[in-house]
């Protein structure tokens, strides 16, 4: 018993958005009668909440830094718009389109950084004046118009998904492969963790426990894999959020950069006078917000099937509370990738649980508005205590 309360006082912040997330996928699946949790409707979670997902990735580093960026919606918009003048209007192969809209994403990154990190001026008053800058500048580009359809190569990259291997019929036996597969990988990872921790004399939970956390994420990610292969399989936009999760998770964990990122959240003070350059970090910070702010904006694009001047209204403010929510703090210094994902999938559930439920966007926001305020709270009494 004690083993088990020392592993649950150690892992309350990390372990507790993904059973409050849990909790939230029960509630609704017995609200919609079990719509919530068809093969569907679980592809359909996965593609409305992508954009939403690369967008909460980047926002965290950002306030891991202690900063924020109220212009991501805006500038996901205007790359959008960009994508559908190189693609539709000028004819542009694909990938040359991508790489253009992606250097035009950290040029705005860059511009937005430089402010900040290099003149000083609050990233709030830097990002809101982005978000109306690239706002009008959307509007600009297209003129008020929409802008479609996009060629099927680009849409793909949001709609399509990995085709049959095997042959497999009703059952999409590549992705049941890919769920064994990385049940393995995750086996062994875990494994040589545990090795590593005991190494440097690190507590670690009891075999018992070990065992139980291997068995359980075992079998959610069978579970999942088995869900996706009775419908299409594994969507292409799914493969981009696990090699982005996986990465900035690596680049976070293992790597200076990562650990420069803490320490100038952390204490900025202490830790320019222990040789990092903060503001460069800041800076790197704002460019890989305006990537990723960019890549959300293509993979929108792809998905609309057209480049719109509303495109990512109110994205900076799910961006935001997916971070939030996902165990980030505002005051710098805290957060994980992994943590950033759960909280944008909450907010997905949330929204998809709610929209089935035919409950309206009104009351949608109001109840998006209150679980934010509880995590922030939730966040602070934890502080305190």
């Amino acid at each position: 018993m004690d083993n088990i309360k020392q592993f649950i006082n150690n892992n309350v912040k990390q372990y507790g958005m993904i059973i409050a997330l849990v909790g939230i996928v029960i509630l609704f699946q017995i609200l919609t009668d079990g719509i919530l949790l068809t093969p569907l409707n679980i592809t359909n979670i996965i593609m409305q909440n992508s954009y939403i997902i690369v967008l909460a990735i980047g926002m965290l580093i950002v306030i891991i830094t202690g900063e924020i960026d109220l212009s991501v919606g805006s500038v996901a918009a205007f790359v959008g718009a960009m994508a559908g003048i190189l693609l539709v209007n000028q004819d542009l192969p694909i990938i040359l389109s991508i790489v253009l809209c992606l250097v035009v994403g950290a040029a705005i990154g860059a511009w937005q950084g430089f402010w900040v990190a290099y003149v000083s001026i609050p990233s709030f008053i830097v990002t809101l004046a982005g978000m109306l800058i690239f706002r009008g500048l959307t509007l600009v580009a297209l003129q008020g118009q929409t802008i479609a359809p996009f060629p099927d190569g680009f849409r793909s990259l949001s709609s399509s998904f990995l085709p049959e291997a095997f042959g497999g019929g009703e059952l999409h036996l590549l992705t049941l492969l890919i769920g064994v597969v990385l049940s393995v990988i995750y086996i062994v990872n875990e494994i040589k963790l545990r090795k590593s921790d005991r190494q440097y004399n690190i507590q670690v939970p009891s075999a018992i426990l070990f065992a139980t956390k291997l068995a359980l994420f075992v079998i959610v990610i069978n579970l999942f894999t088995y869900m996706l292969a009775l419908y299409e399989g594994i969507p292409y936009v799914l493969i981009i959020l696990l090699v982005l999760v996986l990465g900035y998770t690596f680049m976070m964990n293992k790597t200076i950069l990562g650990r420069h990122i803490y320490s100038v959240g952390g204490n900025e003070k202490a830790a320019k006078l222990s040789g990092v350059k903060t503001a460069k970090v800041k800076f790197i910070a704002f460019v890989n917000m305006g990537i990723m702010a960019a890549l959300a904006g293509l993979i929108f694009a792809g998905r609309l099937n057209a480049a719109t001047p509303q495109a990512g209204n109110l994205f900076e403010l799910d961006a935001i509370a997916a971070a939030v929510i996902g165990g980030a703090s505002f005051t710098g210094g805290v957060g994980r990738v992994f943590g950033a994902v759960i909280g944008a999938l909450v907010m997905g559930v949330l929204n998809n649980g709610m929209s089935l439920m035919g409950i309206g966007i009104d009351w949608q926001q109001a109840i998006k508005g209150l679980v934010l305020l509880a995590a922030v709270a939730f966040d602070v009494l934890s502080k305190k205590k």
